[in-house]
């Protein structure tokens, strides 16, 4: 198809030069004293292309003449930057690999032939981040072979060359490397000095967050580890599973370093609504409070979710967490005057004549008619608590407070016969 184009083409351009140059009647004269010359148009017209085209050539050939020294640079310069890229992935692969001497010397290799084209009077338009990574690549190799001297020396010059504008965008790369190596010798102030230096966007990237939870968690700062654990599960780079157990996790610390009810309620302050619902959370705080001597109503209203969540679910909380409910409920109950109060014996009766096959919650309604003096009915729920008990330590603490029961009626047998059964249940337990 192409070929007949052409042919076409021919064609044409023949049947032109027939009609419009086999009968020219045009003539251009010359005259060059004492001559003149003669010519057809035609002619004239075929020898100004001829000297066109012979002047274009010429001068082409003389440029191409004088451009050979700017070819011989280019050409060197191209030789060199091919040197420089195979020296500089020779880097990256040892690295890689886990040759971290080769590493080092490839670049340090990139380094010195970087110099020999400034040296050259040539100048690479990507230089200083060719400097920038390549210092970088050599402290990185520096770090893994625990070469702290010779690490800070390349760092600091990767820092440098990274403060030029060509390199500003590598910065953020030097400073989460430094930050990194100062969490590798275990300093967490360090690596948080350096994420500090970040700018705001590039401290809250993912990588910049994981680091800085990490951190937190090294330093010992579990409000500030929650923090960042709550915006790395923001930013899906935990799973919601994940970050529901880590954020328990932190809470739970928090809270367990506070050593006043001051701290405490500053503590609990701090936390999010989810992760004051959190079962184990809230039964820690509450435990802690009541620990430091903090109010019972207190510790009561942080329990309240976690009491309706239970009434609600079946399997909200597990036998475990169940019991341990039903202790520290047993605790805020437990002194002079801090017997429950309206609402609260409301919610136990109702719980525990809604739920009569539970032990747990007969257990701790009979408690509460114990701290009531309601001796007939707590007699009653705890002996009915007994049979369906699985947990030792609350059906020793039964057997005590019947035993008990059974002393203020002067009862002697019967309270000897709790306490052996207490003692039994106590040697389970």
């Amino acid at each position: 198809m192409r070929a007949a184009l052409w042919l076409m083409g021919l064609f044409a351009i023949a049947v032109a030069m027939a009609l419009f140059a086999g009968n020219d009647p045009g003539t251009v004269t010359l005259f060059w004293p004492p001559h003149r010359v003669d010519i057809s148009l035609n002619l004239f017209l075929l020898g100004i292309a001829l000297v066109f085209v012979t002047l274009h050539f010429a001068l082409r050939t003389l440029s191409a003449f004088f451009g050979i020294p700017q070819q011989a640079r280019r050409w060197r310069l191209q030789q060199r930057e091919r040197a420089i890229q195979s020296a500089l992935l020779d880097s990256l692969s040892h690295l890689m690999g886990g040759r971290f001497i080769r590493a080092r010397k490839a670049a340090e290799l990139v380094v010195s032939l970087e110099d020999a084209v400034a040296r050259s009077g040539e100048k690479l338009s990507y230089a200083e981040r060719l400097r920038t990574l390549s210092h970088l690549l050599a402290a990185e190799s520096a770090h893994a072979l625990q070469d702290r001297t010779l690490r800070e020396k390349h760092f600091r010059q990767a820092l440098d060359h990274s403060a030029s504008r060509e390199a500003h965008e590598t910065r953020d790369g030097v400073q989460l490397r430094a930050a990194r190596w100062a969490f590798d010798d275990r300093d967490a102030a360090k690596t948080m000095e350096w994420l500090d230096l970040m700018p705001q966007g590039a401290s809250r990237r993912t990588i910049a967050l994981r680091l800085r939870f990490k951190a937190a968690r090294m330093a010992g700062r579990p409000l500030q580890a929650l923090e960042m654990a709550r915006l790395l599960t923001k930013h899906r780079a935990f799973s919601a599973l994940a970050g529901q157990s880590i954020a328990r996790g932190l809470a739970i610390e928090l809270i367990n370093g506070s050593h006043d009810p001051v701290q405490m309620q500053r503590s609990w302050d701090g936390l999010e609504t989810a992760e004051r619902e959190m079962p184990d959370v809230a039964m820690q705080a509450a435990q802690r409070w009541l620990q430091q001597s903090g109010e019972a109503a207190v510790a009561q209203q942080w329990l309240l979710p976690v009491w309706n969540a239970m009434l609600e679910r079946d399997d909200a909380l597990s036998a475990a967490q169940k019991v341990r409910l039903v202790r520290i409920l047993e605790t805020c109950f437990g002194g002079d005057g801090q017997a429950p109060d309206a609402q609260w014996l409301a919610r136990i009766e109702s719980a525990q004549m809604s739920n009569p096959r539970d032990a747990a919650l007969q257990y701790l309604a009979g408690v509460v008619c114990m701290r009531l003096r309601l001796w007939g009915k707590a007699q009653q729920l705890l002996k009915q608590s007994l049979a369906m008990l699985q947990d030792h330590g609350l059906k020793r603490d039964a057997w005590r407070a019947l035993a008990e029961m059974a002393e203020q009626r002067q009862d002697a047998a019967g309270a000897t016969e709790a306490y052996r059964q207490a003692l039994k249940e106590s040697n389970r337990h």
